[in-house]
């Protein structure tokens, strides 16, 4: 009920707890208001705290953007831990807005991947290989530091590990141990979250990508998260195909400079992926939006909670309007919706209440001028009532397709 501190992901240790502890959490139990008026004051006061950390837990909704990127990522972890050559694996690189579920959604796939394997190291490969510690990190997942260097993204992996770094070592000797920890931990996947906090405006542009390059022959499959990764430098300029929402770069040209090379180097090695919000246009659109809302409808622990009180009537198109379908963003009203629900003992959501949350996305993780917050759409203008009188709800006054709606669609 009372949940400790979260484990931190950018240690060996801290992932490898939350990797086994992370659907440890039980909700509270479905009570009908009958049932929790029948309780003693202690009761209701310890049942209500187990449904405020519920809806403080909301578990993370499989969407078919975030299949499709978890797919993608267990098929390529699987079949590169597989290969036996001393080729350099293709890697994945997962583009994305703000609060789109990035992190979470690799995060994910790449637990579900490690449960996996050592599940078969434990029954192919059970003792440590001659000459490797004893610690087996099959995936090491690293934030690249807020203006980041080549040289410090080295060291935050050495950090993972919990090896020390010397004072002022060289680029060259932290790529060498960086190699020789990956290797030594029998590593198969390296997560880099935020990796367009890397720049390539900057003096040490050749250091980066020398950087990516020398990971991409480590033996790993790496795993790069960003926001704008297209139009960041780490690759040349590229176009997204509507169709098939996979990205297409120019061949090379006679007039490319060394980074363009390289840049080639490194986007011919790479599947990049986006995460996208939710749209509202097409029929399918709209129904997979639905069963978003249906799945986190039945997490919701309130005690007047009307049957499809999210996916029923206007809400939909009103959560939609709120969050733009981004999938941060809808968790974040629905669960402070729920806590303020709770509250003023209205115990149910409706629009008139939510209109009463503030979306907000102060996170001191992320970086809001890389764009790694993303931007909410504007609160929902309110007016005064009159004294004794109920508010009127205007949201949806016919006010034609806003223009985030088919921005989005």
């Amino acid at each position: 009920m009372l949940p400790g501190d979260p484990p931190e992901r950018e240690t060996a240790e801290g992932w490898s707890t939350w990797r086994l502890t992370r659907n440890d959490f039980l909700p509270a139990p479905v009570v009908d208001l009958k049932t929790y008026r029948t309780w003693s004051p202690l009761g209701r006061s310890l049942n209500d705290l187990h449904r405020r950390a519920t809806h403080a837990n909301l578990p993370m909704q499989d969407t078919p953007m975030s299949l499709a990127v978890s797919r993608l990522m267990h098929s390529r972890m699987l079949a590169n831990s597989l290969n036996a050559r001393p080729t350099t694996r293709p890697g994945i690189m997962v583009n994305g807005g703000g609060n789109q579920g990035k992190t979470e959604t690799a995060a994910e796939a790449a637990a579900a991947f490690e449960d996996l394997w050592l599940s078969l190291s434990q029954r192919f490969d059970p003792e440590p290989l001659p000459g490797t510690r004893d610690i087996r990190c099959t995936v090491a997942y690293v934030q690249t530091p807020v203006k980041a260097t080549p040289k410090s993204t080295c060291e935050a992996i050495l950090e993972f590990f919990g090896d020390e770094v010397s004072r002022n070592p060289t680029l060259t000797r932290l790529v060498r141990r960086v190699r020789t920890s990956l290797r030594d931990h029998r590593t198969r996947v390296l997560i880099l979250d935020d990796i367009t906090r890397l720049k390539l405006h900057r003096i040490d542009d050749q250091d980066t990508l020398d950087l990516l390059r020398a990971l991409m022959s480590m033996h790993v499959t790496l795993v790069l998260i960003g926001v704008g990764i297209p139009l960041s430098g780490l690759l040349r300029e590229g176009r997204q195909d509507p169709k098939t929402k996979q990205w297409h770069f120019p061949p090379p040209t006679p007039e490319l400079t060394w980074a363009d090379e390289a840049a080639t180097q490194t986007e011919r090695r790479f599947d990049l992926v986006d995460l996208e919000p939710f749209r509202y246009g097409a029929p399918e659109e709209i129904a997979d939006f639905l069963t978003h809302l249906a799945g986190l409808e039945d997490q919701l622990r309130l005690l007047k909670a009307r049957p499809h009180m999210l996916t029923s009537g206007t809400m939909p198109e009103y959560i939609f309007r709120r969050t733009s379908g981004v999938v941060g963003y809808i968790e974040r009203l629905i669960a402070d919706g729920a806590a303020l629900a709770m509250d003023n003992e209205a115990e149910e959501l409706t629009e008139d209440l939510l209109d009463e949350v503030v979306i907000r996305v102060r996170d001191p993780k992320r970086d809001a001028e890389a764009g790694e917050e993303g931007t909410v759409p504007p609160q929902p203008a309110r007016t005064e009532p009159k004294a004794g009188s109920r508010p009127r709800n205007t949201t949806f006054d016919d006010k034609g397709i806003p223009a985030t709606s088919s921005s989005v669609a």
